[in-house]
């Protein structure tokens, strides 16, 4: 081979191996192109995503809340999701009557009228197996036989009597309606129906968000909101700061008709004086400036009936309550009583520069799906138009 011909060829070899390193080279340009442009379209979707975090001491109802978006403006929940319930609802029912029991002997020993705690002899029994089981960290399904024992277990005047007084034992809100409901919740082909997963009571640990319009996902035009949700408990509290920034709305939940119960996690600690307490850090806080403030006084189903029975004046915070003539007129006068306080203190708490923050209060009922609806148009209205005076 001459040298003419080796030169050629190591030329035209170089040239190949240029030729190939320059399609590698367009082809990773060309992903890094894809990247970059990706990055920038998820940038600008982002910045008309609006950021709502769901604050509130526990027990206030946040998480059905939550629930309730994902109902009205999603799909709900689908088949895996609601069957995934079957065993928080099962829990739930072992630890009511378990609370229930457990509460009714140590009424029977301090209380002046402690016949009315005492469980007939025939239930004893039933009581401290059901017991035991609600002190389980794993509970069985809901048998026919351990519905026939929580039902008769109950109906026993005793747990009765115990039950009325449920606000100084930690009776779970949804007591009653799974009560109602034993047989359909042992039923061997049971799946919760949305009601049922919306009273399921199950503590939120960490963050949980979702994102969503009000107008729905059929819907386009609309405005997106993703909101936060994360656990009330005290021990929960310290993951919340680092979600502060950049939220345009907080919408904070309180629930109104537990003036005259205690913390969960501090039985010392009267409920309304810690969302009190709550209410005022979040308004002090540097972040929210010029964040909008979406106040939710749920829970006014059970605080319409509440009221009625118990004065408003057990809670420290409400001593100065003077109440009218019991009925619907008195329902009213409580509530609009409670709302005043809750506008005191949101302009105490606010410096002069964030009172024109808006500042907006609801009154809820977590459970009502066209109340929260209702409430999430507004919202939605309310900051449109912040939006647009901006």
């Amino acid at each position: 081979m001459s040298v003419l011909t080796c030169v050629l060829e190591s030329m035209g070899s170089s040239c190949s191996r240029s030729h190939s390193l320059n399609e590698a080279e367009a082809a990773e340009n060309g992903k890094s192109a894809d990247i970059d442009r990706r990055i920038l379209q998820e940038t600008k979707a982002e910045q008309h995503i609006h950021k709502l975090l769901l604050l509130g001491a526990g027990e206030s109802g946040k998480s059905t809340i939550f629930k309730q978006i994902k109902l009205l403006f999603q799909t709900g929940f689908n088949d895996a999701e609601l069957r995934s319930y079957i065993s928080v609802i099962h829990a739930n029912v072992y630890q009511t009557i378990k609370i229930l029991y457990d509460g009714a002997k140590e009424l029977a020993q301090v209380e002046s009228e402690s016949s009315k705690y005492v469980i007939s002899p025939d239930n004893q029994e039933i009581g401290e197996k059901l017991s035991e089981i609600g002190g389980r960290l794993d509970y069985p399904l809901l048998s026919k036989e351990l519905v026939q024992d929580v039902r008769k277990l109950w109906e026993d005047p005793a747990i009765q009597e115990t039950y009325s007084r449920g606000s100084i034992l930690q009776v779970p809100d949804c007591a009653q309606y799974f009560m109602e409901s034993l047989d359909r919740l042992a039923e061997a082909d049971y799946v919760p129906t949305k009601e049922d997963v919306l009273h399921a009571r199950v503590r939120t640990n960490g963050v949980v968000e979702i994102q969503f319009s009000p107008l729905g996902e059929s819907k386009r035009g609309g405005e997106v909101y993703r909101l936060y949700d994360v656990g009330g408990q005290r021990n929960e509290r310290r993951k919340w700061i680092h979600l502060f920034e950049g939220v345009n709305a907080v919408i904070f939940c309180a629930a109104i008709s537990e003036y005259d119960q205690m913390l969960f996690e501090d039985e010392t600690q009267n409920r309304m004086m810690e969302t009190k307490v709550l209410f005022d850090w979040v308004l002090k806080q540097r972040c929210f400036e010029k964040t909008s403030f979406m106040l939710f006084l749920n829970k006014f189903d059970i605080f319409e009936e509440k009221i009625q029975k118990v004065p408003l004046t057990v809670c420290e915070w409400f001593k100065d309550y003077q109440p009218l003539a019991p009925g619907k007129q008195e329902v009213e006068h409580a509530y609009e009583f409670v709302k005043k306080k809750f506008e005191e203190l949101y302009f105490q708490s606010s410096k002069p520069d964030r009172v024109d923050r808006v500042f907006k209060i609801f009154r809820t009922t977590a459970l009502d799906q066209k109340l929260v609806k209702k409430t999430f148009k507004l919202i939605d209205e309310s900051m449109r138009r912040s939006r647009e005076g901006a």
